[in-house]
């Protein structure tokens, strides 16, 4: 059983509702500190002010690029990379071209992720790919997985949690057996329990997306929506 310390690090906390202000993002970031959590997942707006309340901590800001529908075309993506890099992000939580890739355009969707990251690379910055796995059928979300690997990613993701179910342990087991020796499976969305969190990375996966990460730290289930 992984100690209280051990889980922290994997959580990426995210603050991203859209309500959400600077002083949920400065008071968030205290509680990563304080709490040990790996990283702060904010919205591209706030990414400079996490970065500077994160600084000198261990907890890294992080942003995400195209959420939450990921139909942002590939040049908007990229500048938002760059900018969120700009202002501080270490990492990139990227929503995969949904709409491009039910529709069988997969080279768009390969490319899309590789222009975010051929900004990151150079940066040292991570890239992960959000597949919104609920809207996929099992083999889709395999063949996403392949794809983000093809195009450099360094981790695939479930869900943005605003777009109906989040992770579950199938869909794990899935993205685990398909590039879990090449690429880091982070799981998102209704991720809010102790046991949930610790079954997720017995499974395998290497991050987790977490809202309520007190009450998963704590032991306590909480009712939050992400």
């Amino acid at each position: 059983m992984p100690t209280k310390e051990e889980v922290a690090k994997t959580i990426d906390h995210a603050v991203l509702k859209p309500m959400q202000t600077d002083a949920d993002i400065v008071k968030n970031a205290t509680m990563c500190i304080a709490r040990g959590v790996g990283s702060l997942c904010v919205r591209p707006s706030d990414v400079k002010l996490a970065a500077d309340t994160l600084k000198g901590s261990q907890c890294k800001p992080s942003c995400v690029i195209g959420f939450p529908h990921g139909a942002n075309r590939p040049e908007t993506k990229a500048f938002e990379a760059k900018l969120a890099i700009e202002d501080g992000a270490a990492e990139l939580d990227m929503v995969m071209n949904i709409g491009k890739f039910l529709s069988g355009d997969f080279d768009w969707v390969k490319r899309d992720i590789e222009g975010v990251v051929k900004g990151a690379k150079s940066k040292g910055v991570l890239v992960k790919v959000i597949l919104e796995t609920c809207l996929l059928t099992h083999e889709q979300v395999a063949k996403a997985c392949k794809i983000a690997e093809a195009a450099g990613a360094d981790f695939v993701k479930t869900s943005t949690g605003f777009n109906g179910d989040g992770a579950n342990p199938e869909v794990i087991g899935i993205m685990v057996k398909t590039v879990g020796t090449t690429m880091g499976v982070k799981a998102s969305g209704g991720v809010r329990s102790w046991e949930t969190a610790v079954g997720y990375l017995k499974q395998g996966c290497k991050r987790l997306g977490v809202a309520s990460t007190e009450a998963v730290l704590d032991g306590a289930k909480s009712d939050g929506a992400y």
